[in-house]
């Protein structure tokens, strides 16, 4: 019994530290060098475009439109992807327990208590939920946005409301998808806490390549970092 909670207890909280520093990694580098990320330069695009966007015609409030269509359809696409994933988890996790018992008997796929169980399923469907309130509030936010830029635009843009409320519709979205990212290698705790920590490892390599910024040196090097 003692391996079984050194297993659980060392792996979870390090693949939760890997995780979690990682993020807190990049929501400084967003606030202290935007230009390194690629949501720091996504969104000072999006100030730039909501500012000129009162100097096109139709052309430019079509093309508004439809960006933040595209926009609205990811975001949909995510909540439900949540909720569709909650209502599995929840048929997995009695499958899981019961399977438990009787395949994965060795210490090294965790604790199989019944009060881990609960905590494992807990951890995956509070993510979930999370997820799904944010994708929730970003579909609101970005429907009042394009409201707001189709209506009275010059009055609205130049007093900035407009661009809180589309920052706060995209930044919402960002974090409702990168929740329901997250949430994947709890999920994988149902088979022990080692494919957590792999999954977090992996996690965290993929993200970074789409966070940060890469530079292709004159050499034609492989890609590197901005510094």
């Amino acid at each position: 019994m003692g391996m079984v909670v050194y297993l659980d207890t060392i792996l979870i909280p390090l693949s939760v530290f890997i995780t979690l520093g990682y993020h807190v990694y990049l929501c400084h580098t967003i606030n202290s060098k935007p230009s390194h990320t690629t949501y720091g330069i996504n969104k000072q695009r999006r100030i730039t475009w909501c500012l000129n966007l009162i100097q096109g015609g139709d052309k430019k409030a079509m093309l508004t439109v439809q960006s933040l269509r595209n926009t609205l359809m990811a975001t949909i696409f995510t909540a439900s992807i949540t909720i569709l994933v909650n209502i599995a988890l929840a048929a997995l996790t009695n499958n899981t327990y019961n399977v438990s018992h009787h395949l994965f008997k060795t210490s090294v796929f965790g604790s199989k208590s019944d009060k881990i169980i609960v905590l494992k399923y807990g951890t995956a469907s509070l993510c979930l939920i999370i997820s799904f309130l944010c994708s929730s509030m970003a579909i609101g936010y970005l429907i009042d946005a394009n409201f707001l830029m189709n209506s009275c635009g010059e009055f609205l843009l130049s007093n900035g409301y407009t661009q809180i409320i589309l920052e706060r519709g995209f930044t919402l979205a960002f974090i409702g998808n990168r929740v329901l990212c997250v949430v994947i290698p709890f999920m994988l705790w149902m088979l022990g806490p080692v494919p957590v920590l792999l999954a977090s490892l992996a996690l965290v390599f993929v993200l970074h390549e789409f966070d940060f910024v890469c530079k292709l040196p004159h050499n034609h090097k492989p890609c590197v970092n901005v510094k």
